[in-house]
């Protein structure tokens, strides 16, 4: 199992003149490359793009500069272009899962910019890590690195903050679990209901969004090239990263603590991609980052030896008592709380699709020719009047 280890550098102005030039060669790479191959008829291999745009390429005029910094990362932009197209040959194939993935395109100037050495072309010495033809770099050290990493990618995000991010294996860790199990329902109020009866609230991102959206109003009023407008884009940039940074740290502490505490995490398979079509509701969607921390539970369940169980979508969670089974059909969003018409027990909506996940989850986990809970009424349920019923016929759902 392979990591990623990110660090801030601060580089001084001479390094970062030279990361430029760096970045700006391999992005020319990179272009060149794709150009060649879209205008040949048969893709070509790694090492004859390589040698076109490389090697021949630095004997002329016009690309004599390529020669002014390392070879290595230059390199690693052709493979990644080769690897860029091996994904969508596969996605057109379906061989590949998950949504379809996108010819290469070709790289500009203004987005994030990546240069990425491999062994031979980096060393780390004490506080600094040394990078071909760049010099030493100061790192903040936030954590040690748990093995020697393989190779390392200089990052530029658009806010002009710089980062070394070291591909390692990390060794597995052997963390005795709390419980056995939890069910995690997501949502946007709350960002996630557990099973438990805990619920978890997502920071506030409200302040930040109406920053940004202020900021972005302006820009569009500015002039196309002028240095208000780049003005105007760094902070933008700027206050985006910010609100990337604080979901990220947010979904890395929820994850982190549900990961060492449970043996099993059992969540819901939600179509994120559809449910972004609608327009009321695909900003806080996208804001919430429900996929993302899918994939921090799946990663970090991986190298503490936990399992992660996602039950089908169309398991009617929130339609079913999670403690007798009685199902009492669809709600409307707007009940948040309601009672069983079979067992009188009050439940929260949240919490109680959560306990029917988690349910479902050790089902599945169990027995994997179960599917999940039955959807059934019980038969304690059935032939139960209303008027014999103890509720009456007062209204059971509470909104």
């Amino acid at each position: 199992m392979k990591a990623r280890y990110q660090y801030r550098i601060y580089p001084t102005e001479q390094q970062q003149t030279k990361l430029a030039q760096l970045f700006g060669c391999c992005r020319v790479v990179w272009n060149d490359a794709l150009a060649l191959c879209r205008a040949a008829e048969k893709l070509p291999k790694n090492g004859d793009l390589q040698k076109t745009c490389i090697t021949q390429a630095k004997r002329t005029d016009g690309r004599a500069w390529l020669g002014e910094v390392s070879n290595i990362p230059l390199q690693q932009s052709i493979a990644d272009l080769g690897v860029a197209f091996k994904n969508f040959f596969a996605s057109l194939k379906g061989e590949r899962k998950g949504p379809k993935v996108r010819s290469p395109r070709f790289k500009k100037k203004g987005n994030r910019q990546t240069a990425r050495f491999t062994r031979g072309g980096f060393s780390l010495q004490a506080a600094k890590v040394y990078l071909a033809k760049i010099g030493e770099i100061k790192t903040r050290w936030s954590r040690p690195l748990p093995s020697e990493p393989s190779s390392v990618t200089v990052i530029k995000d658009r806010s002009g903050r710089y980062f070394l991010s070291f591909v390692v294996e990390p060794e597995p860790l052997q963390l005795p679990a709390q419980s056995a199990s939890v069910g995690v329902d997501l949502g946007l109020k709350t960002f996630a209901a557990l099973s438990t009866g805990e619920s978890v609230q997502a920071p506030d991102y409200s302040t930040l969004e109406r920053k940004i959206r202020r900021e972005q109003r302006q820009l569009s009023r500015r002039q196309k090239g002028s240095k208000r407008r780049e003005r105007s884009r760094l902070r933008i940039a700027k206050l985006k990263a910010q609100l990337r940074d604080t979901r990220k740290d947010f979904l890395h502490q929820v994850s982190t603590r549900l990961i060492q505490e449970n043996q099993l995490v059992c969540l819901e398979d939600l179509n994120v991609s559809g449910m972004l079509k609608n327009r009321r509701l695909s900003r806080a969607i996208s804001q919430a980052g429900w996929r993302e921390f899918r994939t921090l539970l799946e990663s970090k369940a991986k190298r503490l030896g936990r399992q992660v169980q996602v039950i089908s979508r169309w398991q009617p969670t929130s339609q079913l008592c999670s403690e007798c089974g009685y199902r009492w059909g669809k709600l409307d969003l707007s009940v948040r709380e309601l009672a069983c018409l079979s067992c009188c027990t009050r439940h929260d909506r949240d919490i109680n699709a959560a306990r029917n996940i988690n349910q479902s989850g050790q089902a599945i986990a169990h027995d994997a020719k179960r599917t999940g809970s039955p959807c059934q009424t019980p038969l304690g349920a059935v032939g139960v009047e209303l008027s014999s019923h103890p509720y009456g016929e007062q209204l059971c759902l509470i909104s």
